[in-house]
């Protein structure tokens, strides 16, 4: 008997994911070459800035889905995984600020501008080696993930669980928010780093950058979903189900559970680790406030409203509370923050499985009929 591909096996039975994919390449596809391809007095043209709005709203979905894949598939609820998306940014902004050579303001080609202004004479040690792209991409991988292994090696040997474990991850997203916030760290205090002009030689302002960005962020996010999906559907994702409903009884049948919540952790951070390296280079900033624990919870709000514990949900969730939040923040900045709140509440006490769930109960619902 013929065996199916792995795409296919990866895809088995995942009907949702498969739409939503699909529906996101159709959207990459046509944005591309609307915004290449048409004049601006066209009224088929995209503009650049929906361009980049969509490549933010993909890695914003690519950490809902690192999310989704501890929250939903392992129990572990994280309220300070933005700061590994936030780590995962620096990093590569790094790279980034270090291209502007002597362009910057104080036409320094060796230091940064804000190190110019804080009479710094010489690069910090921790930045060597991030005027090389590679390195940069691995560290903004490395850090994470590094990031995650010490916090969930002691974390999980120490069997911290629930809602102590929840309060320890914002504990220390808040943490790292206070100690980027001083301007001795060497990160721009609350500034951040900004002003970036190209990568990896191309012009950030040039519009066939902005879509190889878009691309980028697309290919990331299925890249994503694939690594998830396979996890999920493998011994080990079958174990991590067993830790959420049971881990006691999980742990009383000899698995080592600690070892399986560290891996699926360290995955997690990792991914969100590349979601903000690719955010970064197409909003042109980044500074602590992605480390501030809001940020971090209304990252909880995106999976919960999509539907946690099924990775497309992540991503539904995603793009309906940032597209909302573009929207609103504009038009009733006002409201917006308490319509945020009170949907998270309606949704925790009458959708509990999300967006995706209400699709599923009226399929079912006419399946029967």
């Amino acid at each position: 008997m013929k065996r199916k591909p792995m795409i296919l096996k990866i895809f088995e039975n995942d009907r949702g994911g498969q739409i939503v994919l699909g529906v996101l390449a159709v959207v990459v596809l046509y944005v591309t070459f609307a915004n290449l391809l048409f004049s601006e007095g066209s009224f088929l043209h995209i503009s650049t800035y929906t361009v980049t709005l969509l490549g933010k709203y993909l890695a914003f979905a690519l950490l809902a889905l690192s999310l989704d894949l501890v929250w939903g598939y392992l129990g572990i609820l994280s309220l300070g995984h933005g700061a590994f998306f936030a780590l995962g940014g620096y990093a590569w902004a790094m790279y980034l600020m270090l291209q502007i050579g002597d362009r910057g303001v104080y036409g320094n080609a060796e230091l940064p501008d804000f190190m110019v202004f804080m009479n710094l004479q010489e690069l910090p040690w921790f930045w060597y080696g991030f005027e090389y792209p590679l390195f940069a991409f691995f560290m903004a991988m490395f850090v994470p993930g590094l990031l995650a292994f010490v916090f969930g090696w002691f974390a999980f040997k120490s069997r911290v669980t629930g809602v102590y474990l929840s309060i320890m991850t914002q504990a220390l997203t808040y943490a790292l928010m206070l100690a980027f916030f001083r301007n001795d760290m060497g990160f721009g205090g609350n500034n951040g780093l900004t002003d970036f002009k190209d990568i990896l030689g191309f012009s950030l302002q040039d519009d066939g950058t902005r879509v190889l960005l878009l691309i980028l962020s697309f290919l990331a996010l299925v890249l994503g979903y694939l690594i998830s999906r396979y996890i999920i559907n493998s011994r080990l994702g079958r174990v991590a189900m067993a830790i959420r409903d049971g881990e006691s009884r999980v742990r009383f049948l000899g698995y080592r559970v600690e070892s399986f919540k560290l891996f699926i952790f360290v995955v997690s951070a990792v991914m969100a680790g590349v979601a903000g390296a690719l955010y970064v280079p197409q909003v042109g900033i980044i500074n602590p406030n992605l480390f501030s624990p809001l940020f971090s919870i209304e990252l909880v709000i995106w999976v919960a409203i999509g539907g946690r514990g099924t990775l497309y949900g992540a991503i539904i969730g995603a793009f309906i509370v940032n597209y909302a939040s573009t929207y609103f923040t504009s038009a009733l900045p006002e409201v917006w923050l308490y319509a945020l709140g009170g949907l998270f509440v309606v949704v925790t006490l009458y959708l509990p499985k999300g967006i995706v769930g209400i699709v599923k109960k009226e399929k079912n619902v006419t399946a029967v009929s």
